[in-house]
């Protein structure tokens, strides 16, 4: 049954002239890529884009087995996922579509209001285990994170933590959505997500990367005028040999028009 709907659908899209695009990877880009999708389809209703989440690697994953024509990723592309694509005689594109602040997030009654990237590296790898410790109250931590697919937890870990290992036991989370959720209903708890996903239920720390200095609060205009120290690249990345398929959303996202999506969802233009 599975296999007559999908070509059903494949039958149905020929005959109606419609181009079906699939695009898969990092839940940070979810939010965008299905607003600049919605707005696309009804500029162009010729075509039919499809968006899913499931993480940076696993979006990469779907680009190298051609189960996917974008892959959406938070960070970049593996030496090793290039290699397989080039096993498969495929060459692969990257586009940056905008770029993002990583917050770092806590429970709105929680009383520090600035963390040190130093304290961050220590809370995140388990050498910093009680809020007193950092100025807050005598309240246990408990740090959440993204999981490993996650581009997040990857740039996280390279950024903040400098590479060295999350602390053992941390709580994982499968989406952005619920380490929000979860940071919202623990007091002790701490996490990180993208500038789009900040909303009253969290509290957001200043960050500073000066030794307690300056603190910097994550918002899209210490972003762009280069103050707020943790901010990355969004990328679409694509096989060459699909660029004809892809080229039109691309150029949408890309545009004046696709760009003011990117600032209305709470991203930062590429331009």
């Amino acid at each position: 049954m599975k296999k007559f709907i999908i070509t059903t659908i494949i039958v149905l899209c020929a005959l109606t002239g419609t181009q079906a695009q699939r695009i898969k990877g990092s839940d940070t880009m979810l939010p965008l890529s299905q607003k600049e999708a919605e707005n696309f389809m009804k500029a162009n209703p010729s075509q039919t884009v499809t968006v899913t989440g499931g993480g940076s690697g696993v979006g990469i994953s779907a680009l190298v087995e051609g189960t996917t024509d974008l892959a959406q990723s938070s960070r970049k592309i593996k030496f090793d996922e290039k290699q397989k694509l080039q096993q498969g005689g495929k060459t692969v594109k990257e586009i940056i579509a905008a770029y993002d602040a990583l917050a770092i997030v806590i429970h709105p009654e929680n009383k520090v209001n600035n963390l040190t990237r130093e304290q961050l590296e220590g809370i995140f790898t388990g050498k910093i285990k009680n809020w007193k410790e950092v100025g807050g109250s005598d309240m246990r931590i408990i740090p959440y994170s993204r999981e490993t697919s996650s581009g997040t937890y990857e740039f996280f870990k390279e950024h903040v933590l400098k590479n060295k290992n999350y602390v053992n036991g941390i709580m994982s989370m499968p989406a952005t959505g619920a380490i929000i959720q979860s940071i919202s209903q623990t007091k002790g708890a701490i996490g990180y997500v993208g500038l789009a996903y900040l909303n009253k239920d969290v509290k957001a720390i200043h960050v500073s990367y000066d030794a307690g200095k300056k603190y910097v609060e994550p918002s899209i205009a210490n972003a762009k005028n280069g103050s707020y120290p943790i901010v990355r690249p969004l990328f679409y990345y694509y096989v060459t040999s699909s660029e004809s398929k892809v080229k039109s959303f691309i150029n949408y996202v890309l545009s004046d028009t696709g760009q003011k999506i990117v600032t209305d969802i709470g991203f930062i233009t590429v331009k």
